[in-house]
Parts: C-alpha cells; sequence; structure tokens
C-alpha cells in the first residue's frame, strides 16, 4: 500500500455551500475504518468551521487558518504554528471599514477588493507579512505560513510521512498543500490552474470527488498512478549525431563568451543528445551487481544521497560495517553488538530518521535469521505508519541466500522499494529475485553480469545498447534490451570506504592476519592503521615472509578493492630492499592514498581478538 493519509481541504472540496453531505461523511467513515488517517486542512478560522461542520472527530487532526492553526477534535487542543497577527493591522482595517473581517489566532481574512486596503495598510506599517488568495478570499499570514507548513506539522505530531499522502483540493491556496503531498489531487471544481499542476484531477466535484478519491484509495487504484514529479534520477544517456556545419564563419563568433548549448560538445566533430533516466520511488525492486570494487556503492550512495535528500526514509541492512559513517542517518550496532530488531522498530516510529543497521558483530550464518525476524516488523511498520520508503540490503546475499525458499515479501510495494546489492546474482535466493522489476549492471563487463542475473531468473539475457559515454547499464522489467548509460554521482563525494579502511573495523574475513612463517602468530590488522602499527612492530621473520608471497598486495586488492595501490605495494614486494626500508615504503604508499590519523582510533593492542 502506497498510501495512508487523505488530506482534504473543506470548502469547495469536502463541503458544497458550507455543507458536507452523508454520503461524503459515509466515505470517510469507510475509509478510516480501513486504517487510513484523515486531516483536514483548511483556511478557515477553527470557530468558523465548528460552527459549519458538525463531525470534527472523524478527522484525527485539523490544519486550520490556512496552516497557522492545529487542532486536535479528540482531545479538544489548539496550537499555533506561527506568531499571532499585530494588533494595529486589524485595528487600522476596522478604521477602513474593511468587511467582512475575520481576526483568528494567526490569520487576518477578509474578501476582494479589500485586498486593496491590506496591502497598503502592510506597507505603510512596515510589516513583514504575506497575502494567500482562494477564489475571492484573501487571508494575511506571517510569512512561510501556508497550508503545506500545517500540514507537515500534522504529519509530525502523527510521525507520519508526506510521502504516504494523497492531498485534495480545489483553489489558490492548495497549491502548495498538494505539492508537499505524494499524491495531489484536484476535485472537477477546481480552478484550471491547480487541476493542471496536480497529479489527478477526479470527475466529480467537491464532496462527490472525495468520495471517488476515496473508492481509489480503498481499491488500490492509486497505487500504480506514475507520479513523475518522484522519479530518482539515476543517470544520463548520451546520443551522438552528426553535427550541422554552420552557414557562415561569421557565426561561430555568436553566443556568450564560455556558454555552452545542452547536449553540444566543443570542438568535436559530434554532438551528443543527453537524456535523464530516472527511476520510480515506489513499487521498484532494484538489483544493483557487478564485481568488487567496480562501483556498486557508488550507485548505491548516489540513489540513497537524492532519496533521503527528498525526504524519503531509508533502511540500510549493511552486514559489513560499509555505512558505519554515513551522514545523516542513524546508526545502529558496531563491531560488539548487534542492534535488537525493536530498538530499529523503535527509530524508524520517526521517518525523519534513516536507519542503517550495521551487522558487522554478527555471524554470516546468523544473518538469514536475523533479517528473517526483521523483515516482517518492516512491512507491519509500514502497514501502520506509511514508511520506511525504501530497503536497501548490501551484500543481500548473505540475508538471503540460494539457499532460503521463502521469503516474507509478496511485492516491493510491501516496503515502498527494494534495492538488492551483490556480487552474485547466482548467490541471491530465487524467492528475492522474483522481487527484482529492474536490474544495474556496473564493472567492465555489464553484459556477462546482466546475463548472470537473467539467468538465475530463467529469463532471456538482454541485448546491450551502447552509449557513447557511460559507466553502468540498466535494465527494466519487461525490456528485451539494456541501456548504457553515465550515472549522476553524488554531490557529496563518498569517503566511507577510506574512513573504513584507515581507521575503522573491518569484518574477521576481511581483516589481515600477521602468522609468520611458522604461523606461530596470529595478529589480526583490523585497519590500515593497525596494519602499519603491527607492521612496525612485528619480527623482520614476519614481516618478509608475507613480503615475499605477496600477502600484503593480494589482501589489499582482494579486500579493500584497490589495484592501484595493490599495484604499488607489489612493486615493493618484488624489490630487494631491506625489511626497515621496505617497511617504510609500504606505510607510505599507504599514508598518501588513505591519510592515516595522527593517533589510534581503534586499535586496543589489550583487546582480545574478535
Amino acid at each position: 500500500m502506497r498510501y495512508n493519509v487523505l488530506a482534504c481541504d473543506y470548502d469547495e472540496t469536502l463541503a458544497r455551500n458550507s455543507q458536507v453531505d452523508d454520503a461524503t461523511i459515509e466515505a470517510l467513515e469507510r475509509l478510516s475504518r480501513a486504517g487510513f488517517k484523515l486531516l483536514l486542512v483548511t483556511g478557515r478560522e477553527l470557530d468558523d468551521l465548528l460552527s459549519v461542520f458538525p463531525h470534527p472527530g472523524l478527522f484525527d487532526l485539523i490544519v486550520a487558518e490556512n496552516g497557522g492553526l492545529l487542532y486536535d477534535p479528540r482531545q479538544r487542543t489548539c496550537d499555533t504554528l506561527a506568531a499571532p497577527p499585530p494588533a494595529e493591522l486589524a485595528e487600522r482595517l476596522r478604521a477602513e471599514g474593511v468587511s467582512p473581517l475575520g481576526v483568528g489566532q494567526v490569520l487576518i481574512a477578509t474578501r476582494e477588493p479589500h485586498d486593496v486596503h491590506v496591502l497598503r495598510a502592510i506597507r505603510e506599517l512596515g510589516l513583514e507579512l504575506q497575502v494567500i488568495y482562494n477564489k475571492g478570499a484573501v487571508m494575511v499570514l506571517p510569512p512561510g505560513v501556508n497550508k503545506a507548513t500545517g500540514l507537515c506539522a500534522a504529519l509530525d505530531r502523527l510521525s507520519l510521512s508526506r510521502h504516504s499522502v494523497v492531498a485534495v483540493g480545489d483553489g489558490e491556496n492548495d497549491h502548495a498543500f498538494l505539492t508537499a503531498a505524494e499524491c495531489g489531487a484536484a476535485v472537477a471544481n477546481a480552478l484550471p490552474a491547480l487541476k493542471d499542476a496536480c497529479d489527478l484531477c477526479l470527475d466529480e466535484p467537491d464532496g462527490r470527488g472525495v468520495a471517488e478519491l476515496v473508492r481509489l484509495l480503498l481499491a488500490g487504484d492509486l497505487d500504480e498512478l506514475d507520479l513523475p514529479r518522484h522519479h530518482v534520477l539515476l543517470g544520463h544517456v548520451h546520443k551522438e549525431r552528426p553535427s550541422k556545419e554552420r552557414p557562415s564563419e561569421e557565426r561561430r563568433g555568436e553566443g556568450r563568451a564560455g556558454e555552452e548549448h545542452p547536449g553540444e560538445e566543443r570542438g568535436g566533430e559530434e554532438r551528443a543528445d543527453v537524456e535523464e533516466v530516472r527511476l520510480p520511488a515506489y513499487g521498484i525492486g532494484l538489483l544493483v551487481a557487478g564485481p568488487s570494487g567496480s562501483g556498486k556503492s557508488t550507485v548505491t550512495t548516489a540513489l540513497l544521497e537524492r532519496l533521503t535528500g527528498d525526504g524519503y526514509q531509508c533502511v540500510i541492512v549493511d552486514p559489513e560495517g560499509d555505512y558505519a559513517e554515513y551522514p545523516g542517518v542513524t546508526v545502529l550496532g558496531d563491531p560488539d553488538r548487534v542492534p535488537a530488531v525493536d530498538e530499529v522498530v523503535h527509530v524508524l516510529e520517526q521517518p525523519a530518521h534513516s536507519v542503517v543497521i550495521n551487522l558487522i558483530g554478527l555471524q554470516l550464518r546468523d544473518r538469514p535469521a536475523y533479517f528473517a525476524e526483521l523483515l516482517p516488523r518492516l512491512t507491519g511498520l509500514r502497514a501502520k505508519l506509511g514508511h520506511p520508503h525504501w530497503l536497501i540490503l548490501d551484500e543481500a546475499h548473505h540475508l538471503m541466500p540460494a539457499e532460503v525458499r521463502h521469503v516474507p515479501l509478496q511485492h516491493p510495494g510491501d516496503l515502498g522499494a527494494l534495492l538488492l546489492i551483490t556480487v552474485h546474482p547466482d548467490a541471491l535466493s530465487p524467492a528475492a529475485l522474483r522481487l527484482v522489476t529492474s536490474a544495474i549492471a556496473v564493472g567492465k563487463e555489464p553484459a556477462d553480469t546482466l546475463a548472470a542475473f537473467a539467468t538465475a531468473r530463467g529469463l532471456q539475457p538482454p541485448a546491450l545498447r551502447p552509449a557513447p559515454k557511460s559507466d553502468i547499464a540498466l535494465w527494466l522489467d519487461g525490456s528485451d534490451e539494456a541501456r548504457e548509460l553515465t550515472l549522476a554521482p553524488a554531490r557529496v563525494e563518498r569517503t566511507r570506504h577510506r574512513r573504513k579502511y584507515a581507521a575503522g573495523t573491518m569484518a574477521k574475513d576481511k581483516s589481515f592476519y600477521f602468522t609468520g612463517p611458522e604461523e606461530r602468530l596470529r595478529l589480526r590488522a583490523r585497519n590500515l592503521h593497525t596494519f602499519v602499527e603491527l607492521s612496525e612492530g612485528v619480527d623482520d621473520d614476519t614481516w618478509l615472509h608475507h613480503l615475499r608471497h605477496g600477502d600484503y598486495s593480494r589482501w589489499i586488492r582482494e579486500q579493500l578493492g584497490d589495484a592501484e595501490l595493490a599495484d604499488e605495494v607489489a612493486a615493493v614486494e618484488e624489490a630487494d630492499l631491506s625489511p626497515q626500508d621496505s617497511r617504510q615504503r609500504v606505510a607510505d604508499l599507504i599514508g598518501a592514498r588513505y591519510t592515516l590519523p595522527a593517533e589510534p582510533t581503534d586499535f586496543d593492542p589489550d583487546h582480545r581478538d574478535r
């Protein structure tokens, strides 16, 4: 289910001539019994609304005064969401004979043509206020206060997300309100400009239109409604085409200095048309696959940054501790502590908190059981509150390996959307692979990666449509070909792998162990910092044993995925250097790339090996 909140305007949306008919009330009661939250968002003053609407308790919360007031009809509590209007403004308007004139707790209201008096009074009194119109009504409010801000305040009170809201309205003051919701609908009697801007135009007017919307929600028909404005940018396809010759030499100097036209490349014989490629924010089951070090985390980071930046709540299950320092999210768990499922669910009850579940402290064999306990709790939370919105599974084959026959998830939409990251698609449970609707391949051989996924799913591998510039390939469900494209990178360059490898804590099976020629030692280097520290303390025989066997470069290449550093260290391993010189040379190479901390951060020589 995509939505669990319906937010309605009152006049000429829910009500006609200030009254709500019985059929509309009955429709809202059915929606409430189905578990939906109901919000009323109106420009009316609260007392005025209650005088004409006898069913306020039907709504979980009421936003009145065009976003200035929040009323709980069950508790009968009222909170202002902004400062009250200056008394001198209302006094002046009364003195000028402005009528009607309503003065609420936050709002001052009248009607056209008295907006002339209102604007003049605001200017002459030197006040910072805004004027909002709605079908002849004139509302004066503090700057930044509108129906959208009121909606967000109500959602915060209920621990709900705007990405789970359908909003419906009819007038000018509903623009921000409808845009803030995941889906904005307009009743048939709405202003043309609002219809043009909304996601869904209803066939019926006022209350009958709201009842129509209720029927669509109860039937689940809105879940599959395509909402392009919420699609998530993935990358760009560059299409080359022959350039057209300029008509004359004189025209080559036209245009501003340094200005480039979209799709043109300077100094070349070809021009490139650039097309954006976006993914739906709901209902997608996305697989990101490719060899180690090929860029899977780069793709994930770019998508994650854009999702969290737009307010989607993401849950990242992180078996290897790769996201332990991801900015802007709550990290639960560490090498010594596995987060309890109850703890995870408690944090996720607040939609503003995206969460990383760090499972590095959990044995590989125990990870599928942990995930099997977690998944139903996440789907239950979404059914109750409408979030989380995305479940991201790094090293997904650790959580749903091929041996797992059943996954308690029928559709990615049961969790909003699903992102699976793996090196080997065929190592994933067939039940998990059935949830995949689109696949992204990274690395030098994307066709091979997509073929491996297709084989695991029992599908025909897609043809690969090449592009002049590309670093990933996208295969959409139902298409017989995959497209190469260029990833739109994250705005902030990720350094999590560098931090993790330099001073974090790597998993046991990825750490380096100094054992020596007779394997009398077992000194674990959890990161590059401890590796350098331990290398300075081990005896020459132990250091040279691993050096001559190429163990250092092999570890860096296979576990860190840093081929460039591995090649540099391999050169040291092949050179005829003394133990002291080779130690120093390897330490210098590591320090140059990873900027090792001046003081130890994780290493405790008295701590037992985990």
